[in-house]
């Protein structure tokens, strides 16, 4: 692997944003049932209130009982009939409410643990979890659990499953197969992530633990704005400034930096190890994160999840590399596309801020280059995560639709302020008392919106 590295002027990237490929179609015949759960959560949380885009669900049925009703399959198909008519949205609810009637409470089951040899999970182990209800509905934990626990995964399956979420104790395993850090065979799987793991120490052992005389000055430049900013990850949380995750922190930026020369170390990655560091964490640290210390921890064990974080990392990068290779171009093409959703889902909105001079780039930039890290608190990152790495491929595009969900949460609000008062809005977002509830409104509203608008040829017009 080549030493030399391409470095931006990381002055730049401080003044970017403030420090605080096609989907795969089902048949026309398929039921689209993620569709079909999607507006039944809609229409719970909402009851008949309209929501941005003027998408209206008239239907005031109660909603259902989510930790007795079983999930179904999430599927997505992308036909032309799928467009959000009305008369479609009323057809799906009303199947969705014959449907639920049909279903009988499921009983309680047990917590599912990993194995730590092999992080194998036998469906004997399951137990319900606590928190939000999509998550963790129990016939859909025992779907997981099923699929988990074959011989060979199906990836496209466990992509269904995780995209409303994965229980805290499922993720470790989950998130390294769907970014295909993993193998879908079980039989290969320890194998391939003790080669992995090692691979890893050789690189930290070839790049990090050197001394400065043997690094290039852009070397010893990137690891310092590297030193800088891991102290600066999740500042609110804690558990990120003990001096041994800063170090691992540190350890991973650098050694993916060096071996990824095509961007270096860009500001915002360090935020996206964070998700990957207390999933993988959690395998062997009990309750609150803001309790874990990893002093608790022995070394190989350490370099063990710092491997995981680094593969998992390269893993997610692969599909989104021009996000941060030099003016970043695929976060201005993103930005640009999302100016243009919000102006067809909700044109007062985008008026007002047009009017206002305010550019999409000034407050989106961020949330794409650290993917709304960020903007939301953090112990809700790693549920929007679930459904970031079950869309695989297609994650960059249905970003968009994501982050115009998330700004139109507060449509009225955006039209009442004016330019200073946006920036500094949009700068500091109320989002500090958010639950589940709120984050499962944003990711049902983008794929809503996406099942409507995304196989119209001019909603993306310049």
């Amino acid at each position: 692997m080549g030493r030399a590295t391409t470095m931006k002027n990381s002055d730049t990237h401080h003044t970017q944003f403030d420090h605080n490929q096609p989907r795969n179609d089902s048949t026309s015949t398929t039921i689209d049932s993620r569709f079909n759960q999607t507006l039944k959560n809609v229409q719970g949380l909402l009851k008949g209130r309209s929501i941005p885009g003027k998408v209206l669900l008239t239907r005031r049925v109660e909603p259902a009982d989510e930790s007795s009703v079983p999930s179904p399959d999430y599927r997505r198909t992308q036909s032309a009939h799928e467009t959000g008519t009305s008369d479609r949205i009323n057809t799906i609810l009303d199947e969705d409410v014959q449907n639920t009637s049909k279903q009988g409470n499921t009983a309680n089951v047990g917590k599912l643990k990993s194995s730590t040899s092999d992080n194998e999970i036998t469906s004997k182990e399951v137990q319900r979890s606590t928190i939000g209800a999509r998550a963790t509905d129990s016939a859909r934990v025992m779907k997981l659990t099923k699929e988990l626990s074959g011989t060979t995964v199906i990836l496209e399956r466990l992509r269904e499953l995780a995209w409303s979420g994965v229980p805290p104790y499922m993720r470790p395993i989950t998130w390294r197969l769907l970014l295909g850090y993993a193998p879908p065979n079980s039989d290969r799987r320890e194998g391939v992530l003790r080669r992995k793991r090692l691979e890893y120490l050789e690189c930290v052992s070839q790049f990090y633990d050197l001394p400065d005389s043997e690094r290039s000055d852009d070397e010893i430049n990137m690891l310092r704005q590297i030193a800088v900013d891991c102290p600066r990850t999740v500042p609110d949380v804690t558990f990120f400034q003990q001096e041994q995750v800063q170090k691992s922190l540190e350890r991973i930026l650098y050694t993916w930096a060096i071996r990824h020369p095509a961007s270096g170390y860009v500001q915002g990655i360090n935020d996206l190890v964070t998700p990957f560091l207390v999933v993988f964490l959690s395998e062997y640290l009990e309750g609150s994160t803001e309790n874990w210390s990893v002093s608790t921890l022995s070394s190989p064990k350490i370099s063990e999840i710092e491997a995981d974080c680094y593969w998992c990392l390269s893993k997610l990068l692969e599909g989104m590399q021009d996000h941060y290779t030099f003016a970043q171009p695929g976060i201005q093409r993103l930005v640009f596309k999302l100016k243009e959703l919000v102006r067809r889902i909700d044109e007062p909105v985008s008026r007002h801020i047009e009017e206002q001079g305010l550019e999409f780039i000034q407050f989106a930039f961020r949330w794409f280059n650290c993917l709304l890290i960020r903007e939301i608190p953090f112990n809700l990152v790693t549920r929007l995560w679930d459904t970031y790495l079950a869309e695989g491929d297609a994650l960059p595009d249905f970003l968009v639709y994501i982050y115009a969900s998330f700004l139109l949460t507060w449509s009225d609000e955006l039209q009442k302020l004016d330019f200073q008062e946006m920036v500094m809005f949009l700068q500091h977002l109320p989002t500090q008392n958010w639950s589940h509830q709120e984050l499962e409104m944003v990711l049902s509203r983008a794929y809503m919106w996406h099942s409507m608008f995304n196989n119209s040829p001019s909603h993306l017009a310049g």
